[in-house]
């Protein structure tokens, strides 16, 4: 009989607090520092208090990856109960915390996992359902589990559509011509994010007030693909409840879907697009 699986995620997966009690999820806060001051992700700072102090005195966090010896204490409490512990990280293509678990899940071979999601978000969120469901059904090894993971996350489709580009310039994610471009044309660009490097792209812009522009971005998102129609994301920085209820309305007149959760970013990803952005993020058939 195989061990008993606890599944960890970073607090970057944005599912809710009522899909972690569900699903059994225990999260790693990522550290932000803001203002000379040290505070944990959706813990003691949410992004509303962010984007305050970004108001306020236009200072942005910074977010600090996990190290390789608190990965190692949380796997070895785990361990020490009997378990083998599954955790999904951040894509490795925008952060150094999956090498980081990567390195301590290698002091518990066969006991210890670390899968990078190649992805950000609740597409790191739909990894993390998917490995839960498995390990609720009991059929499958901890090892078993993680070959599942590393199929489906090339299946993973995230996007999301941004209101300003203030943000990613200020975090020099972006360059100040394509930012003030972007605003005297009143242009709001896709963001995507390829499941092979887990990095980001630029996709379509949009042009347009945001109330249109998030239905035909949604629109597009899901059209010529095979969706699997168990779930799908709407995950916002921080939008109108008119416009993240369109979307879902939307999504909802344009295929069967089971599940529609509608979750708000966290700290971690919120800090890089500011407030105004919203995603669709769902797993294709294949």
């Amino acid at each position: 009989m195989s061990n008993k699986i606890i599944l960890c995620a970073d607090s970057t997966c944005d599912l809710s607090p009522e899909l972690c009690e569900r699903y059994n999820v225990v999260i790693n806060s990522f550290t932000v520092i803001l203002d000379e001051k040290t505070y944990h992700d959706g813990v003691d700072l949410t992004p509303d208090d962010m984007y305050r102090v970004y108001r306020e005195k236009k200072i942005l966090p910074h977010t600090s990856a996990t190290n390789i010896d608190e990965y190692e204490a949380m796997f070895r409490k785990c361990i020490d109960q009997g378990c083998d512990v599954i955790f999904i990280n951040l894509g490795s293509g925008l952060s150094a915390t999956y090498n980081n678990c990567r390195l301590a899940a290698e002091s518990f071979p066969g006991r210890a996992f670390a899968v990078d999601s190649r992805n950000l978000s609740t597409g790191t969120g739909l990894l993390v359902i998917e490995a839960a469901k498995m390990i609720e059904e009991g059929k499958l090894t901890a090892a078993e589990i993680v070959e599942r993971l590393c199929e489906i996350r090339n299946r993973v489709h995230a996007s999301f559509i941004i209101d300003t580009l203030e943000f990613l310039y200020k975090g020099g994610r972006c360059s100040a011509l394509a930012m003030f471009g972007a605003n005297a044309l009143k242009l709001r660009p896709c963001i995507m994010v390829d499941n092979q490097s887990g990095k980001m792209s630029v996709g379509k812009k949009y042009r347009g007030n945001m109330d249109k522009v998030v239905l035909q971005y949604a629109k597009d998102a899901i059209a010529g693909i095979d969706i699997d129609t168990e779930k799908v994301f709407i995950t916002h920085s921080g939008v109108p409840e008119s416009q993240s209820e369109a979307v879902r309305a939307l999504l909802a007149e344009s295929l069967p879907f089971e599940n529609i959760y509608i979750t708000r970013a966290g700290c971690g990803i919120s800090t890089h697009c500011g407030p105004g952005t919203l995603g669709v993020l769902f797993i294709a058939k294949k």
